[in-house]
């Protein structure tokens, strides 16, 4: 029965361990999967804003060069050579954009600003790069950090530059409405990381030393050689940069300008909050499954130790059915042996007292009173000698009318004269019977365990040994294996009878 039921539970707890084992590898990958896709979804969530605020700044630029367009046309058109009139149209072009100043000049660097005073360029940081640029935006801090849109004017009659003064302190204004955190900066910085502009206050390690990949090679060179080369292909992307306490994400795009790089820096714990938030309903969903498993773990388990217990219960049943006989309600022969035989072999040293009782003229019982009452001389007898005992005490029926007493730990000969007494006493009171009272007798052999036998067999033999001399002696009475221990029995008794 034990390997039927350790078999069937295998037979359902394999599959279902490896079906959990599966499952939880599945849920663990996916969950890994959804972590990292949540983060690739942040980071091309940060790369569009950043490609936004690019455009935002593009176009700001574009803006002012778009309002310069018509005062180039009427310049190219009227030739204007009237510096009232020159002053006129670039204080038109200043206040209709973000431009601070406005000027024009011939190719010599001499020229007019919008306040209609005479300057000259020539000397300026940005003048060569002018005259060489092939895009319309030059960066100089000549006066500030400044974007300049240079426009060439070349007709038959005039030839020069009309110069709009575009401030970086416009570009600063870009985060005041983000939605980012005060550790967030925003940066436009040339192909050799030179900070051109600036917006918000965070990230002052990067951006104090004036160059970006400068102050970030040091600690994160590899991350500052990835960034050059992937800046220098045209390239977008995200590097994580730790510097000091500060740890950000640094997310570049190109301008398309200059090969300037639009760089927005958000704060690690930003981006984790963000991450957690992308991936939180899956989090979620991945924790409930878990703790779903869980519980129907611990289901299976509580139904596999209820069902262990069951069965225990069960086997127990069954093989007390199977030691009990049906009669007396002791054990039967074969469970009276295993019993002996496992104390034996458990407790080799432990002394021990082994009975055989044969009751007296049971066939004559049988044939006077009948086997029915016979039957219930037998059950009385089992009732009786079983309640006389200890609870660990092996008593069993082992024969029609042959029972066996097996008792265990006798400490010394007083205890096993007492115990010997004990069981010679109950017979002189036993009886059986409900309305016709039997004083029914037996015949009792004694052997002790491990002197007069080590093993079952022996001690049985012992025993049967001190039976047939009960027997010969005229029955109804008590006779050890042992002589020795015999004569001490009658010797006691006969003194018991004097005192009487």
């Amino acid at each position: 029965m034990d390997n039927r039921n350790r078999s069937s539970v295998l037979q359902w707890l394999i599959p279902t361990a490896v079906m959990m084992v599966v499952v939880m590898a599945m849920l663990i990958n996916f969950s890994n999967k959804s972590s990292t896709e949540a983060e690739d979804t942040v980071a091309r969530t940060l790369i569009a804003s950043t490609e936004s605020y690019g455009s935002r700044f593009i176009s700001q630029l574009d803006g002012v060069r778009k309002a310069a367009g018509p005062i180039k046309a009427l310049l190219e058109k009227e030739a204007v050579d009237n510096q009232e009139r020159m002053a006129q149209l670039l204080q038109v072009v200043v206040e209709s954009s973000d431009a601070y100043k406005a000027v024009y000049c011939d190719m010599s660097g001499k020229g007019i600003n919008q306040d209609g005073a005479e300057i000259s360029i020539a000397g300026a940081d940005y003048f060569g790069a002018l005259q060489q640029s092939e895009t319309p935006y030059i960066y100089t801090e000549e006066e500030q950090p400044t974007v300049l849109i240079a426009e060439h004017i070349a007709t038959e009659n005039i030839q020069g530059y009309l110069l709009l003064y575009y401030p970086m302190e416009e570009f600063g204004t870009m985060l005041s409405k983000s939605g980012y955190d005060s550790a967030t900066f925003l940066t436009v910085i040339d192909e050799e990381g030179r900070i051109l502009g600036v917006s918000g206050t965070g990230g002052s390690n990067y951006l104090d030393s004036g160059n970006l990949l400068e102050a970030i090679e040091p600690d994160n060179s590899e991350a500052a050689r990835t960034m050059r080369n992937r800046m220098s292909n045209g390239a977008r992307g995200t590097s994580e940069i730790t510097m000091g306490r500060q740890a950000h994400m640094l997310v570049y795009v190109p301008l398309g300008v200059n090969h300037w790089e639009l760089v927005l820096g958000v704060s690690q714990d930003y981006v984790a909050r963000q991450v957690n938030f992308q991936w939180k309903s899956t989090k979620n969903m991945v924790s409930s499954l878990i703790v779903v498993i869980f519980v129907f773990i611990c289901i299976v388990v509580i139904i596999n130790i209820v069902s262990r217990i069951r069965s225990n219960e069960k086997r127990k049943e069954l093989e007390d059915k199977a030691d009990t006989d049906l009669l007396t309600g002791l054990n039967n022969k074969l469970a009276t042996e295993r019993k002996i035989k496992t104390y034996m072999a458990q407790n080799p040293q432990s002394q021990s007292m082994m009975f055989i009782l044969d009751i007296d003229n049971f066939k004559k019982i049988n044939d006077t009173m009948g086997h029915a009452f016979g039957d219930e001389v037998l059950r009385s007898l089992g009732t009786q000698i079983g309640a006389i005992f200890r609870a660990t005490d092996i008593i069993g029926r082992v024969g029609g009318d042959e029972f066996m007493i097996f008792l265990k730990g006798i400490p010394d000969e007083e205890a096993i004269a007492k115990e010997a007494k004990k069981v010679e006493t109950f017979f002189k009171g036993f009886q059986a019977g409900e309305y016709v009272k039997y004083a029914a007798t037996a015949s009792i052999g004694v052997a002790i365990f491990p002197h007069e036998g080590a093993d079952f067999e022996t001690l049985y033999k012992a025993a049967d040994q001190g039976l047939y001399k009960a027997k010969k002696r005229g029955k109804n009475q008590l006779a050890f294996y042992s002589d020795e221990r015999s004569s001490t029995k009658q010797a006691a008794a006969a003194a018991d009878n004097k005192t009487e």
